[in-house]
């Protein structure tokens, strides 16, 4: 559901989902939906144009031989080594990336076959490569300065994820919280693709990319490929319920809530009507309470344009095992919180959990049935399944073991930092990080100086936590000063913009913030997006 962001949620937290598609053939990964951190696309072509100049960069840099003296990664042994499997087949190529990895012989034997396809070479842009465009991957990127990187990301843009609710409810353009990549990070190379295996004994990542396997030789090797929702084994979950942890989410999200005020608005029945008008969220962590805040909020301003459902009944249900809202704050605030959800008529069930899901109802382990149309999963994360196949050591949730520097432990010049990381914490001792925005830019800051030799251990005491209750309402806990209301939310959107990276950014949402105050939510549904009409068809 992140901090440049005080207020996602720790363990049990509340964003983030995608899947990893496979294509039809050689189950290698697909091009997934925005907010994955694995996938395909190039950053060059191997062309005789674009080997002189790229169009984005200048001349490319990321095409010359991999044994480039700027950057010292090849010794004479390597590249004997190197020249000795070109002249093999190109079946045997791949062998070496693939045995650490794969975890049955059905995956090595599927790696295998992919593998054979020819492999270009080349080095990484100042001797780092980051795998992972998310927030922890970018800001490393970012913090590295005129040192350069090259980063391997399925997408060109980093999400802003504290402002993920606001693009749900049409607060902000969608377009406005995320961020390019190659605007956030002048001094990196970007290499649209998505990493499938690391070979140690070579110092090299292999990429998947549109226009084949590359080799990318480092020197350092960050690994930042974050987390993905925590779906449980829960009956219809999968096949009914809507997640909130990407762009593509919440977009989705705001179509769906926006088409059931059509289907309500048509509706022959009372029954039918009302089951149209409910909504439940499950996760009362930062995520799922900021997004039923402003999408009841976005339903309050359109229901004004549909007569027939003016004095028609809204439901909103939040759900949550813990036995309050919000257990990651103070008490004070979160009962705040469920006193301000509770005046706008919101039922919130705690200590319980959703049993099943059908199309057109949520069961609750209360016992209760809950007509609805739309139930929006919030109630966790894990870390990427894709670091199981990558070789490195995992503890028993799947995340990848660091010390104290954010070192992977057993390879010197391998880190690993944000959700995806088991990371100690110095000024907390025995506990780990929290997948949270705001730990996740902090250990970025530490791991770039690491990686410029100032090796020092990782502290960040937390400054607080923020959110937002929907319009000129929220929470804030800063430096043990403690606001609601108006000012807690005045001082919730001044943070997340004073994190949001990038002046023109800041600016733009500064206009739709100011916009917002005196026009309502717009009421447009683009479920079209994406979906163009095939030429020639009616």
């Amino acid at each position: 559901m992140g901090e440049a962001d005080l207020r996602e949620r720790a363990p049990p937290a509340t964003d983030r989902d995608h899947g990893v598609p496979r294509s039809h053939n050689r189950e290698v990964p697909g091009v997934p939906d925005p907010g994955h951190h694995d996938m395909v696309d190039p950053l060059v072509r191997g062309t005789a144009r674009l080997s002189r100049k790229d169009a984005d960069r200048g001349p490319t840099r990321g095409l010359r031989a991999p044994r480039s003296r700027r950057h010292h990664l090849a010794e004479p042994a390597r590249d004997d080594r190197a020249a000795a499997l070109r002249k093999q087949p190109a079946d045997l190529l791949g062998t070496p990336l693939v045995l650490g990895a794969a975890p049955d012989h059905r995956h090595l034997n599927a790696c295998h076959v992919r593998d054979s396809r020819a492999v270009s070479e080349r080095e990484t842009h100042g001797g780092t490569l980051v795998v992972g465009g998310g927030f922890a991957g970018s800001y490393v990127a970012r913090c590295l300065g005129k040192r350069g990187a090259t980063i391997v990301s399925p997408e060109n843009s980093m999400l802003f994820t504290p402002l993920l609710p606001e693009a749900a409810s049409g607060t902000l353009e969608p377009r406005h919280v995320v961020v390019p990549l190659r605007m956030m990070c002048p001094h990196a190379e970007l290499v649209l693709g998505r990493a499938t295996t690391i070979d140690f004994e070579r110092t090299s990542v292999r990429a998947e990319t549109i226009a084949g396997l590359v080799d990318l030789h480092y020197r350092d090797l960050v690994v930042a490929l974050g987390s993905i929702s925590r779906a449980l084994p829960i009956p219809g979950l999968g096949d009914h319920a809507l997640g909130f942890k990407s762009l593509a989410d919440a977009i989705h999200l705001r179509n769906h809530v926006l088409r059931r005020l059509e289907a309500a608005e048509a509706a022959s029945t009372d029954a039918h009507r009302q089951s149209e008008l409910t909504f439940v969220f499950v996760g009362a962590g930062y995520a799922g309470v900021e997004a039923l805040a402003e999408l009841s909020d976005l339903v309050r301003d359109a229901l004004r344009y549909y007569p027939a459902l003016r004095q028609a009944r809204q439901r909103w249900v939040l759900v949550d095992a813990a036995p309050k809202i919000l257990p990651e704050i103070p008490s004070r605030l979160g009962d705040y919180a469920a006193e301000q959800l509770t005046r706008r008529g919101v039922e919130i069930r705690v200590e319980t959990t959703l049993e099943s899901v059908e199309e057109h109802a949520a069961h609750l382990s209360n016992g209760e049935r809950v007509p609805t149309h739309t139930v929006v999963w919030t109630a966790g994360v894990r870390a990427n399944p894709m670091l199981a196949h990558l070789g490195l050591p995992l503890d028993e949730r799947g995340r990848v073991k660091v010390d104290e520097t954010l070192r992977v432990e057993g390879h010197e010049h391998v880190w690993a930092l944000g959700d995806g990381a088991r990371v100690p914490n110095l000024a907390t001792p025995g506990d780990f990080d929290p997948p949270t925005s705001q730990h996740a830019l902090r250990q970025a800051r530490r791991l770039a100086k690491n990686i410029a030799g100032d090796r020092q251990p990782y502290r960040y005491r937390m400054l607080g936590q923020v959110a937002t209750l929907g319009r000129y309402k929220g929470i804030a806990d800063v430096l043990g000063l403690r606001l609601t209301g108006f000012l807690g939310w005045f001082v919730t959107r001044g943070y997340h913009l004073y994190q949001l990276p990038l002046l023109s950014r800041k600016l733009r949402v500064v206009a739709d913030w100011t916009t917002s105050l005196f026009f309502r939510r717009d009421i447009a549904e683009l479920s079209m997006l994406g979906h163009p009409q095939r030429l020639g068809d009616g």
